[in-house]
């Protein structure tokens, strides 16, 4: 693996929808859904930028819904076996069909569907989608499935409870009969009953159950009266049809499924269906919603790439950052799982799990922060996102089915507040909004481009940082991660406080590593501050760490004192100005397709600059570019940086116009996500601190095609 995996998962029937006020239990008619278009390429880039290299998009196969679509000839579902109006994801009624919701052009939803993988891909990006295999929903018709398939239950036998050439458990001559209403409207028949989807083998399931699925039979009688026994030989009808399912949508050119409640399907299906997938897609992903640790090694030995790690890292992070457990119960939970350590993939969000700035979790999604610092860069394994998360989304919306539970619902049409400001209606963005968001960025690229977390060894400090005047292991948790000469220093803090750190590296960590005693010129990748230390046996790196925060320290074992650098920059230009001159060559390179300025003096009380276009602008285009600027300083934008390497510059950043001696780490500056560029030059936090943008004038040569621009900044 020469890069880490960074994941965001998106729920594609939320994410573009722009209902600003959407009722509980609100319709599709009523409350608007999201649709596959929404992801543009400009979105996209958005996206990649922020450090994502795979998008997860779920809910994109066609699943029960209260929406009538039969005059597309999609069946009608009763509502009465459907969880909420929009119905969840996971009770998929065509496994070979798109979500008619996402689609703008049903008839072409699957078109729609392949373009979107097209655009992903173009904009650099892989694509995964939900392959659920435990169960479907009460009532699976697939209309869409190749020539030549039988349906899923088409040749069942429903006169026996088990076989293992079925693909449902029945409960012979017995209707369903579930301990709650089903009579509304129509009323919901099933005679025989199926089993349900949570392993309810009975006909009267609860409203806790997954009533609205029955569970696929893979031959495993869970019922024998001598105990559960298994029947792989022949091999089960459901293994067949399930393979097909996969290798569908593998030939569609998807990049990876994340498998839906992998550990209720037996092992021997996984190790034989990925095999046979990946003997003809050898690059495809398997990705196992796996929760008892106890039998990772299991999965991984079926062909799973990776394994959602819940119970050990996701449970322990949350407790540490609920105030629950200390920062030191970290080490014992990656040391539980060790031997998986690379297959396993961390979160502290997702469509499951409660959001973490919700009143039933932290409250905050800045006190997460430190917890994103430890699961994004502590090994080389992925790391997951959830789409809201780095803008702080609380989930504490009553929408409906779902109800007020801290999680953004799958079951009901709704909108996410917090994408709604960030992609549709940036005005509306909060400050901080758009500060979570670019620490978010910044980590996340940091994780996704250094070689130490993609490449690197990884060395946990805890053990000799015991709790003293100068570090707490309550709150604070530490670490080295090394490839090559490159060295990164990793310090967290979990607490409502700023600390001082004094971490002591060990004279191990330095047999380990290869590392002499020497004086380091470190920099801190998430501020841009450096600091020269003294690394030295048994003895500390001192620092101070912001509250519900982190340092990530980079330094070079090579280099001796004070020769990390970047580029020196010798103007002492104006910062306010300087922004400025940022937006404006954006703004020229939009409105006139040029090339950024090569010939501007940016002073405090005034300044020029020239730009090659192709005619000389009007009073009124003067005028347009004067408004233009004034409403992305208006807009406030954030001013933030990355450090990156050669090798992985993000999209649309050119270097052409660098010097020779140009160093190899450079620092990319963006404004919101209006502009991106290298640059060591000083700069404002917001577009607000510029202050108003004034055209004093302007000067044409016709000759040489130079539009010549004087202004000034006015605070």
């Amino acid at each position: 693996m020469n890069q880490k995996i960074i994941i965001y998962q998106v729920f594609a029937r939320l994410f573009g929808n722009r209902t600003v006020l959407p009722i509980e239990n609100g319709t599709i008619a009523e409350n608007g859904c999201g649709k596959m278009l929404d992801f543009d390429t400009a979105t996209l880039k958005r996206i990649k930028d922020m450090g994502i290299s795979h998008i997860w998009y779920t809910g994109v196969i066609r699943h029960a819904t209260t929406t009538d679509y039969s005059k597309y000839g999609i069946p009608l579902n009763n509502p009465n076996v459907v969880k909420g109006n929009a119905g969840s994801p996971y009770a998929i009624t065509d496994y070979y069909d798109i979500d008619p919701d996402i689609a703008v052009d049903i008839d072409n939803r699957m078109g729609e569907f392949e373009n979107l993988l097209l655009r992903t891909h173009e904009v650099g990006m892989n694509v995964i989608i939900d392959f659920v295999p435990n169960h479907v929903a009460r009532e699976y018709h697939s209309i869409k499935k190749p020539e030549g398939v039988r349906d899923l239950g088409e040749d069942d036998d429903v006169n026996k409870g088990f076989d293992n050439q079925n693909n449902f458990y029945y409960c012979p001559d017995q209707k369903f009969n579930p301990k709650f209403d089903i009579t509304k409207g129509e009323p919901y028949v099933e005679i025989p009953a199926k089993a349900t989807g949570n392993d309810c083998f009975g006909s009267t399931p609860s409203i806790n159950d997954w009533y609205e699925t029955v569970k696929l039979n893979y031959g495993v009688d869970y019922c024998d009266p001598y105990g559960r026994s298994y029947h792989f030989s022949p091999i089960p009808s459901t293994w067949n049809k399930m393979l097909d399912i996969l290798l569908f949508w593998a030939s569609k050119g998807i990049d990876g499924f994340r498998c839906d409640m992998a550990e209720m399907v037996p092992f021997e299906f996984w190790s034989w269906a990925i095999c046979k997938v990946k003997m003809k897609y050898p690059n495809i992903l398997f990705i196992g919603e796996v929760y008892d640790n106890n039998q990772y090694g299991h999965y991984v030995h079926c062909g799973f790439d990776f394994l959602y790690d819940k119970v050990c890292m996701y449970d322990t992070l949350r407790s540490v950052i609920c105030g629950n457990s200390s920062a030191s119960s970290i080490t014992r939970q990656w040391q539980i799982t060790d031997e998986y350590k690379n297959n396993l993939l961390y979160f502290l969000e997702n469509h499951d799990e409660q959001r973490i700035a919700s009143d039933f979790f932290a409250g905050n999604g800045n006190k997460g922060v430190p917890g994103v610092i430890v699961s994004a860069l502590m090994n080389k394994n992925p790391f997951m996102l959830y789409a809201g998360q780095e803008y702080g989304e609380r989930g504490m919306d009553k929408e409906g089915f779902s109800g007020l539970d801290g999680r953004t619902s799958i079951f009901d049409y709704w909108t996410i507040k917090s994408l709604n400001h960030a992609f549709y209606n940036r005005a509306d963005m909060s400050t901080s909004e758009k500060e979570l968001s670019s620490i978010y960025s910044n980590i996340l690229n940091i994780a996704r481009n250094e070689d130490a977390i993609g490449k690197g060894d990884f060395f946990d400090l805890m053990y000799v940082n015991p709790k003293s005047d100068s570090f707490n292991p309550q709150y604070n948790y530490v670490f080295l991660r090394k490839y090559n000469d490159e060295m990164l220093l990793v310090i967290t803090n979990f607490s409502d406080s700023a600390t001082q750190c004094k971490v002591i590296i060990p004279a191990h960590a330095f047999d380990c590593f290869g590392m002499t005693e020497q004086t380091v010129e470190a920099v801190d990748l998430l501020s841009g501050e450096k600091q020269n230390a003294k690394l030295l046996r048994d003895k500390t790196f001192d620092t101070n760490v912001l509250s519900y925060s982190g340092r990530i320290f980079k330094f070079n074992l090579k280099m001796k004192e004070n020769t990390y650098v970047l580029n020196e920059h010798n103007k002492d230009e104006f910062p306010p100005a300087h922004t400025a001159e940022h937006l404006l060559n954006q703004i020229m390179y939009r409105f006139y397709g040029c090339e950024r300025s090569k010939n501007a003096h940016i002073e405090r009380k005034k300044s020029k600059i020239s730009y090659l276009i192709d005619h000389k602008p009007s009073r009124k285009e003067e005028k347009a570019i004067e408004d233009k600027m004034n409403e992305l300083i208006d807009e406030d934008l954030l001013v933030t940086f990355e450090f990156v390497d050669r090798e992985h510059l993000p999209v649309g950043v050119s270097i052409d116009k660098l010097p020779e001696n140009a160093s190899e780490t450079l620092r990319i500056v963006r404004i919101g996500d209006y502009d991106v560029c290298p640059c060591v030059g000083k700069h404002v936090r917001s577009t607000k601190q510029i202050g108003r943008f004034v055209i004093l004038g302007t000067n044409w040569d016709e000759n040489t095609h130079t539009f010549r621009i004087r202004f000034k900044v006015v605070n």
